[in-house]
């Protein structure tokens, strides 16, 4: 997908590269808005997953340049391939830190107390009539920059994968133990 980067002159593909690498450190990411015309929505979403999953992994595995062309040699312009690297190497550092610090917070994060209640969707007649219990979950987790509150609401089949999910992740602390 992040072939499709060729659509753009390469001077805005800097711009949105280092605008995505902004989005990855906790700053404000690319708006859509001013790519619209270029790519639909679905589009959209793929390239921003493709550059930042690109850009955490080249940074991650600490991949050399000869690497990261390697990875971009399917790129059908060189020159987008090479401003994907020189973003990479101006913001290498940067990216790492944030890398760092997502797992940090991510690894110290403890959940404090939960809540929950049971709701029927009653949005409209034809809604109201097919009776879906909907369970709405709030979590207050502890992270490092203290405490978030974490709200969401699930019906009987995401509450059932939610549960086997937490069981799973149970069983592998209960092993570490």
């Amino acid at each position: 997908m992040v072939d499709s980067l060729c659509r753009l002159p390469v001077g805005d593909c800097l711009k949105l590269c280092h605008r995505v690498v902004d989005g990855l450190c906790g700053r404000e990411p690319p708006s859509r808005k001013d790519f619209s015309s270029t790519w639909s929505l679905e589009e959209w979403l793929d390239l921003l997953n493709s550059l930042t999953a690109f850009f955490r992994v080249a940074v991650g595995s600490n991949s050399s340049d000869e690497e990261v062309l390697a990875g971009l040699s399917s790129m059908s312009s060189s020159s987008h391939a090479d401003t994907l690297l020189s973003v990479l190497r101006a913001r290498r550092e940067e990216i790492l830190r944030a890398l760092l610090d997502r797992t940090n917070s991510i690894s110290s994060a403890t959940l404090q107390d939960f809540d929950w209640q049971l709701k029927l969707a009653l949005s409209s007649d034809k809604i109201s009539s097919l009776h879906t219990p909907l369970l709405s979950l709030s979590l207050d987790v502890r992270e490092n920059t203290g405490l978030r509150s974490v709200t969401m609401e699930m019906n009987r089949d995401e509450l059932n994968t939610l549960i086997t999910s937490l069981e799973a992740a149970n069983k592998v602390v209960l092993q570490l133990k």
